[in-house]
């Protein structure tokens, strides 16, 4: 068993080769709680999140750290146009991301640390640059530190560009630097800013610049060496390139294999504030089922540029209602036969199947999630033939089992529970099977006297409010319909 990834510093896929041997240690930069999530946030905790119940599955131990970026620029002046303290306003918009992870059940990570949490850490890790002769005071003596660009001969290698290339740095004023491509590491507080929004430091009161973060963060809680940083690819630059900077001249090992997922387009162009075209979490949640955004946002590859609109919305909902259906029908056909729910929680430890080689294979690929699905897709042709006959009981089981895995390894298996699924609401479930098999058995009385009309309209007022009822050599059986 060999899981490979893309790397974007190398820009080539290879073995993933744990630092512990077992276990996995994954940073993923996590929300500037400035304001509402969307979609492009949404898009990568689901990929980060199919990662680490891929990993599970294959019996690695997975530490996942998001972090909280609770202290920034956008962060203050937001708060200040919203008319609310900062740290309230931070808090708002922490709880909105954690709502809508929530509503998409991505797992909770193992540490969520905040940045206002760790100033100590970025205090300890600027000291080091500044020793080091990679970081320095502000030439103005006003009390920001800046990371010194031209003293790391490798500065550009994650993005592959070259220092003279690039444009000067725009996160502090450029009076106190030694060159203009030079970031913050430490802002001084400015006149005007809540007092709150400053700490005490060797260099004067201020808060942390927005890389310095992630760098401390990250090796708290994983060490100076971890596996996996990931994140969107807007991060690439300048955000992951200075993390990637100021910890490797820190003299920390850092990542060793950096992941990106894709952009996303609306209507054709880039989604951007500037172009307000911004798709928002409870837009969404407003339109579609949070697992039909789910399965929408996990169905392409992880590194594509994903294309939303409302059409391909509802193409990847009638093919989860596809899914959907299919497991409805087969679960009760097997009735107290069907098998139990995969459990993410204990690691897919207790299983009754494994998922087949070709779906491992895909995922083992750098998260090939088309051609798993692809694999999902065959499996439920088998089991909807074996439906539809009536026989082999225990084949179907199996097919269903199989099926639920590998969807909840996706983060889409209908039938959990959080997706409403199987058990979610016996009580609901039982009433409507009492309905149901009470007109079902008035309209085997009525076509036991050759009444059709009376067994066809009793159909129709089942179709009516949604249910398809069938005919079988056993019986009848029902489902509910696709909406």
């Amino acid at each position: 068993m060999t899981i490979a990834l893309y790397n974007t510093a190398t820009r080539r896929t290879s073995e993933l080769r744990p630092v512990i041997d077992g276990h996995v240690g994954i940073y993923v930069c996590g929300a500037t709680v400035q304001g509402e999530p969307h979609i492009g946030h949404l898009r990568s905790a689901s990929v980060f999140d199919v990662l680490r119940r891929w990993l599970l599955y294959r019996g690695y131990s997975v530490t996942l750290i998001r972090n909280v970026t609770d202290i920034d620029d956008k962060i203050l002046s937001k708060s200040v146009e919203e008319g609310r303290p900062w740290f309230a306003h931070a808090f708002l918009y922490e709880r909105a991301f954690t709502a809508a992870y929530d509503a998409l059940d991505i797992m909770p990570p193992s540490y969520e640390p905040r940045a206002t949490g760790h100033i100590t850490e970025m205090h300890e890790l600027i000291a080091r640059l500044i020793d080091a002769g990679h970081a320095y005071p502000a030439l103005d003596a006003s009390g920001d530190v800046y990371f010194s660009t031209t003293s790391w001969p490798d500065y550009g290698e994650l993005t592959n560009q070259r220092l003279e290339d690039m444009e000067p740095a725009e996160d502090s004023d450029m009076r106190g630097k030694k060159d203009p491509r030079d970031f913050a590491l430490w802002k001084a507080h400015k006149p005007g800013e809540p007092e709150t929004a400053s700490w005490p430091s060797p260099w004067g009161r201020g808060r942390p610049g927005w890389h310095i973060e992630c760098s401390a963060m990250s090796t708290k809680y994983l060490g100076p060496h971890f596996d996996i940083h990931g994140g969107g690819l807007d991060l690439r630059f300048p955000h992951h390139e200075n993390e990637l900077a100021q910890s490797r001249a820190a003299g920390d090992a850092f990542t060793n294999v950096w992941m990106h997922s894709g952009l996303l387009n609306v209507g054709g162009d880039k989604m951007s504030k500037s172009l307000g075209n911004s798709i928002f979490a409870s837009d969404l949640f407003a339109q579609f089922s949070p697992i039909a955004v789910r399965y929408f946002l996990t169905s392409a590859s992880y590194r594509s540029v994903l294309e939303y609109s409302p059409e391909a919305m509802a193409r990847q909902t009638a093919s989860l209602e596809r899914l959907s259906n299919f497991l409805d029908r087969a679960r009760q056909a097997l009735g107290d036969e069907a098998p139990a729910l995969p459990n993410v929680e204990a690691a897919y430890a207790d299983r009754s199947v494994d998922v087949p080689e070709d779906f491992a294979l895909a995922l083992d690929d750098d998260l090939g999630v088309p051609r798993a699905l692809s694999v999902v897709f065959a499996r439920v042709t088998e089991g909807a033939k074996l439906l539809d006959s009536g026989a082999d009981k225990p084949g179907l089981a199996r097919i269903v089992a199989e099926v639920e895995l590998m969807l909840d390894i996706l983060g889409v298996n209908p039938s959990a529970e959080v997706w409403g699924g199987a058990n979610a609401n016996a009580p609901a479930a039982a009433a409507l099977d009492s309905l149901v098999a009470e007109l079902a058995q008035k309209r085997i009385e009525a076509k036991a006297e050759k009444d059709f009309a009376t067994a066809d309209a009793i159909r129709d007022e089942l179709s009516a409010a949604g249910i398809a009822i069938e005919d079988t050599a056993d019986g009848y059986r029902y489902h509910l319909k696709n909406s």
